[in-house]
């Protein structure tokens, strides 16, 4: 529920939330990285493809895999990355909350997510990472166990942005005059 809205499917402030750490947005206005499509460029080298969504399934469609072989049920990341230099498939939802609600019971299912985009990515001989992506609700001790449990499980988070160095990507060198 959120405040003046009638539940999680008319959570608008969610939404602009969710396109604030827009993984393919927040790349785009990177220094040096351009993105054409799905493909990731840093400095002119192709580094990696992006994808959410449905556009998991036409990438994987592309290598070769039906997903129907690994999975009962799709899986429809907020966003998904794959980094060639260290071959791994990174996946990226992200939660936010201004009151508490069923995003709560979410975010412990990491685990299991996690293992069924192992099983998905498993023709491939992928790496695969599982993160959230936090708003501020989710630093509230009430959320310690959760937090503890996300890291106890191998999957991992951070608070309001995306860690370029974490998945892998180069970093842009800061520039003193910016």
């Amino acid at each position: 529920m959120i405040q003046g809205g009638t539940g999680g499917g008319n959570t608008i402030t969610g939404l602009i939330y969710e396109a604030k750490v827009d993984l393919y947005n927040f790349l785009d206005s990177q220094k040096g990285y351009i993105l054409k499509d799905m493909d990731i460029f840093y400095n002119e080298e192709l580094v990696g493809y992006i994808f959410k969504k449905n556009g998991l399934y036409r990438f994987l469609e592309k290598k070769g895999i039906d997903w129907k072989k690994h999975l009962s049920k799709k899986l429809l990341p907020d966003n998904c990355i794959y980094v060639i230099i260290n071959n791994t498939i990174n996946i990226i939802e992200v939660k936010h909350q201004k009151v508490g609600g069923s995003v709560d019971e979410k975010l412990q299912t990491c685990d299991f997510k996690k293992k069924q985009y192992i099983k998905l990515f498993s023709e491939l001989n992928y790496k695969v990472e599982f993160m959230y992506i936090l708003s501020d609700w989710f630093r509230q001790e009430c959320y310690k166990d959760t937090r503890d449990y996300i890291i106890s499980v191998g999957c991992s988070y951070y608070y309001n942005y995306i860690p370029l160095h974490e998945l892998g990507l180069p970093v842009p060198p800061v520039d003193e005059n910016d």
